[in-house]
C-alpha cells in the first residue's frame, strides 16, 4: 500500500477533528450544504460519493464472472456469509448492544437510527478495498475479481429488498423511493459510467492506459472519502462532543460481526476444501463492508445529521485497522489451514488432474 492508504486511519481521525471543529465554527455553511437535497438525497455528498466509487469500479472486469466455475466452493461460502449471515447477524448484534445493553448511554430517540446504520453497513459487501486485503494475504486475484464482480451484480438486485426487510423488522418506516434512488445513484449509474469509461480506455491504450488512469484517480477517491467524512462529522459534531463514548459503543457490534463473519467464512472454506489463496480473500470479503454505499444510503434515507449516518461512518473509522488484523490472522494461520483433511484431499485431486 502507498503511504496515504497505509495511514488511512490517521487521516480519518484528522477528518473527525476537522469536521467537528468546522461544524462548531461554521454552522451556517454546514446548514447550507445539508439543505442542498433532491428527493432526500444530498447532492454535494452524492458528487463526492461518485468520486469515491467510479475509480474503484473501473478496476472491475465483469467479463471475469466466467471464472466463477473455478472457485465455486469459495464463491458459495462467500455468498452465503455476505447475503444470508452478515446482514442478519448485524441486525441481531445491533439490537442486543445498541437497542438494549447500550441504549441508556445513547441519545434518546436515536437507537433505531443507529441500528439502521449498522444494518446498511452490513448489507453492502466490500468492493475495491478487498483488492488490497487480498494482495496482502496472497489471495488468488482471479477469484477476488470474480467474487467482487458477482457481489456488485447481486447488490443491484438484493441490497434494496434486503435492507427494506431488515429495517422493517427494526420497526423503521422505509422510504422506498429514496432507497431505490440511492441504489440507482450509487450502484447502477456508476457501474454503467465506469464500464463505458473502462472500455473506451482499454480500446485506446489497453491495460497500461487503464493502470495509468487508475493511478491518477486513486488519490481522488480517497480525498473524496475524507471530504465526505468532514461533512458528516461537521453535522455530528455537537452530538459527539456531548457523548464522546458514542463512537466506541457503535464500534462494538461492528467489531464482533467482522471477526465472526471472517472466521465463519475462513472455517467453512477449510471444511469444503478450498485452497488458502481463496479462503483468505473469501474471509476478508465476507467480513468487510462497502462503506461508501452504506454512508450514501444512510444519508439518503435518514439525512446527514442522523444516527444512521454516524453509525456507517464508524465503520469507515475502524475498517482499515480491523481488516489488517484479519489479514494478519489469515497469514499466520496458513499452516493450520492447510493441514485440514478436506484441503489436503482437494490439493491432491487438483495435482492428479492431467
Amino acid at each position: 500500500m502507498a503511504m496515504f492508504e497505509r495511514y488511512l486511519t490517521l487521516w480519518v481521525l484528522l477528518c473527525i477533528v476537522v469536521g467537528i471543529t468546522a461544524g462548531h465554527l461554521l454552522p451556517a455553511l454546514f446548514a447550507a450544504v445539508g439543505a442542498a437535497e433532491i428527493a432526500s438525497v444530498n447532492m454535494p455528498v452524492a458528487v463526492l460519493v461518485w468520486l469515491m466509487i467510479i475509480p474503484m469500479l473501473l478496476k472491475i472486469d465483469f467479463g471475469a464472472l466466467g471464472a466463477v466455475r473455478r472457485h465455486w466452493r469459495g464463491m458459495g461460502v462467500t455468498l452465503f456469509v455476505n447475503w444470508a449471515v452478515k446482514p442478519f447477524s448485524m441486525a441481531l448484534l445491533g439490537t442486543i448492544f445498541i437497542g438494549w445493553l447500550f441504549a441508556p448511554l445513547l441519545p434518546a430517540g436515536q437507537t433505531s437510527s443507529y441500528i439502521a446504520g449498522l444494518i446498511l453497513l452490513a448489507a453492502a459487501p466490500c468492493t475495491a478495498m478487498v483488492f488490497i486485503w487480498s494482495n496482502l494475504c496472497d489471495g488468488d486475484p482471479a477469484y477476488t475479481l470474480s467474487q467482487v464482480a458477482l457481489n456488485d451484480v447481486l447488490m443491484v438486485f438484493l441490497f434494496a429488498p434486503l435492507v427494506g426487510l431488515l429495517l422493517g423488522v427494526a420497526a423503521i418506516t422505509v422510504p422506498w423511493n429514496t432507497l431505490l434512488l440511492s441504489v440507482a445513484l450509487y450502484i447502477i449509474v456508476p457501474v454503467i459510467v465506469a464500464q463505458i469509461l473502462r472500455r473506451a480506455v482499454m480500446a485506446q491504450g489497453g491495460q497500461g492506459a487503464l493502470d495509468r488512469l487508475l493511478s491518477r484517480l486513486g488519490p481522488v477517491s480517497l480525498v473524496a472519502l475524507l471530504a465526505t467524512l468532514v461533512l458528516l462529522f461537521g453535522f455530528q459534531g455537537e452530538q459527539i462532543v456531548a457523548q464522546p463514548l458514542i463512537i466506541a459503543l457503535l464500534a462494538v457490534p461492528i467489531l464482533i460481526q467482522v471477526y465472526f463473519n471472517a472466521g465463519l467464512a475462513y472455517v467453512l472454506n477449510r471444511a469444503v476444501g478450498e485452497a488458502h489463496c481463496v479462503a483468505g480473500p473469501s474471509a476478508l470479503i465476507g467480513a468487510s463492508n462497502f462503506f461508501e454505499l452504506a454512508v450514501a444510503a444512510a444519508i439518503g434515507l435518514f439525512g446527514l445529521q442522523s444516527g444512521a449516518a454516524l453509525a456507517t461512518v464508524v465503520g469507515v473509522l475502524i475498517e482499515v485497522p480491523v481488516m489488517l488484523s484479519v489479514v494478519a490472522i489469515v497469514n499466520r494461520s496458513r499452516g493450520w489451514y492447510e493441514r485440514g483433511n478436506a484441503v489436503a484431499r482437494s490439493t491432491i485431486a487438483t495435482r492428479a488432474r492431467p
